[in-house]
């Protein structure tokens, strides 16, 4: 069962980043529009402690001291803690041997909602340009990340009874998503990539799904937050993947 104050996950895969790439701005000010109120001007220091950032915007134009990208940011409110970071994604590692932008969000998912993690979803797909990104919640998405085989360690049963998924690195193409999450975004590219839509086949889907100003999608499995303990959540999701073979890189080339 899903815990009532547990956090959700949020990562979007995006292009690499480019010299003065305004994105990491973007993404920034655009969670904040995503959830009237927030005010993403705090650091957290390796003791745990706030820091304000007064000159935030210079402060995230630094970059990582590890390279591309920008440092984590929060808000000041430790009962309803948002942070949001990215970093670069080294080619060796990313799907196509292209190096990507990847960015991670956490929010407090009893206090936002639903509407608003898919608001928030769909402006980190936006304003990062990406690929594909995913919503879930952080038990769930630890459970589900066991489904990736590492084929150096022999055979592989994932849990549930959900399909094996391949290494980011053995995926052929950036726009095909690695795996499902309970929230989905999908840029027109990847949407294309995986046969989305089908209004024949997926009815259920679109019924929980929108498009995005882009042309993408965000694209909901189940209506109160997947719990792979709920069998109508997991069979929901187990349908997921045999309708969308080509997500986790499990289509035959």
């Amino acid at each position: 069962m899903t815990h009532p104050q547990s956090s959700l996950v949020l990562t979007v895969y995006a292009p690499a980043l480019a010299r003065d790439d305004g994105r990491p701005l973007a993404v920034v000010r655009g969670m904040e529009r995503a959830l009237p109120g927030l005010r993403l001007e705090w650091t957290i220091s390796n003791e745990g402690k706030l820091i304000p950032l007064p000159q935030r915007e210079a402060w995230l134009a630094q970059g990582r001291p590890t390279g591309r990208g920008f440092g984590l940011v929060c808000n000041g409110d430790k009962d309803y803690r948002v942070t949001v970071s990215g970093w670069e994604r080294p080619a060796g590692i990313s799907p196509g041997g292209q190096a990507q932008f990847e960015v991670h969000a956490e929010l407090p998912l009893h206090v936002v909602g639903s509407t608003a993690a898919a608001d928030v979803l769909e402006s980190m797909g936006e304003t990062t340009r990406a690929f594909w990104g995913r919503a879930t919640p952080e038990g769930v998405a630890a459970k589900m990340a066991q489904q990736v085989h590492h084929s150096v360690r022999g055979p592989h049963v994932p849990p549930r009874g959900l399909p094996p998924l391949k290494l980011t690195e053995e995926i052929r193409l950036p726009a095909i998503p690695a795996r499902f999450g309970w929230m989905n975004y999908w840029s027109p590219t990847a949407a294309e990539a995986i046969g989305f839509p089908d209004p024949a086949r997926d009815a259920e889907l679109l019924s929980r799904a929108r498009r995005t100003a882009t042309g993408g999608w965000v694209v909901q499995l189940t209506d109160t937050p997947l719990d792979l303990d709920n069998p109508v959540h997991l069979d929901v999701l187990k349908r997921a993947y045999e309708r969308f073979p080509e997500i986790g890189g499990r289509a035959a080339p």
